[in-house]
């Protein structure tokens, strides 16, 4: 696994590569990273990131991978791949779509575990009644997260494109 780091709007984000996928992303520096790409996945990773972060990018194209988890861990995971960028769900709401509607608080367990932060948008799940509660990179993160969102779908919204 290689590790690369890019400055954004978070601060320091470091992502990580297999070869084949993005495997991991972390909130800040990873020691082991590197400033620049040493591969053409982790420079298409960091791209893609930079572009999000520009506001420029509403959906991830680099192959991830999550090769750790409980099968209802990776059924969350999946279905935060799902929820559209700029829209939320709660997550009462995602435990009711992996089909354990009592789950709501393992829900926040497995969204803590994701193993890919921002490209697998964890941010985009939120407490009963759009309540802003738990975030594994701090809820001041989560917050520039759904405002960049939120302003770019309106952007496009009034746009129309």
């Amino acid at each position: 696994m290689r590790w690369t780091v890019l400055d954004s709007p978070i601060g320091e984000f470091s992502v990580a590569t297999d070869g084949t996928s993005v495997c991991g992303a972390h909130f800040g520096r990873v020691e082991a990273a590197a400033d620049d790409p040493d591969h053409a996945l982790a420079g298409q990773a960091v791209a893609e990131l930079r572009a999000y972060f520009a506001g420029e990018l509403t959906a991830f194209t680099v192959p991830v991978s999550m090769p750790r988890g409980s099968d209802f861990e990776r059924a969350v995971w999946r279905e935060m791949t799902r929820i559209p960028y700029g829209e939320t769900l709660t997550y009462g709401d995602v435990a009711r779509l992996v089909g354990d509607p009592g789950a709501a608080r393992a829900v926040g367990v497995a969204c803590n575990r994701n193993p890919v932060p921002v490209i697998v948008p964890c941010h985009r799940i939120v407490g009963a009644g759009g309540k802003l509660v738990g975030f594994g990179g701090g809820l001041p993160r989560k917050v520039k997260l759904l405002e960049l969102e939120a302003g770019v779908a309106l952007q496009h919204a009034w746009s129309g494109g």
